[in-house]
């Protein structure tokens, strides 16, 4: 019987990272993001369903602080789940990239978005340089 080698998580990572360029966003790296992206909507659907859980299951409060420190856990755990209800949508356009093979890809400007910071936010739709121009004018015309 044939044994299967098992890399870990961080090495193959590193392996991704350390492609060539000209293997930018391969088959086997659109697999592992796709399965990232696949886990990461997991695990933001849990946290949407535990954070209401617990909103739902409220203790037995008698005292005014404890009272009050349970509204401001609870307004914390809203925004939570905004933010996370938030994320889904966009980790399905991620998916969806992966499936129509742009995955990786700048929206704006169709150049890599780089492997690392894909790692860091696999949901990234804008290089970091293109990013950072769309923030740069985002606060200008707040400041005007």
């Amino acid at each position: 019987m044939e044994s299967k080698k098992l890399i870990s998580k961080e090495k193959f990572e590193q392996w991704i990272i350390d492609a060539p360029e000209e293997e930018y966003m391969n088959e086997g790296q659109l697999a592992f993001f796709k399965q990232r992206l696949i886990a990461l909507h997991d695990t933001t659907r849990e946290h949407i369903r535990e954070a209401k859980e617990q909103m739902l299951s409220p203790p037995e409060i008698t005292d005014l602080s404890d009272k009050a420190t349970w509204e401001e856990q609870c307004g914390m755990l809203i925004r939570i789940v905004e933010r996370e209800q938030r994320l889904l949508p966009k980790i399905k356009q991620a998916l969806e990239r992966i499936r129509i093979e742009t995955y990786g890809y700048c929206l704006e400007s169709g150049e890599p978005i780089g492997v690392r910071r894909l790692l860091a936010r696999p949901t990234a739709e804008f290089s970091a340089d293109v990013k950072a121009m769309m923030e740069k004018k985002e606060h200008m015309y707040q400041s005007s």
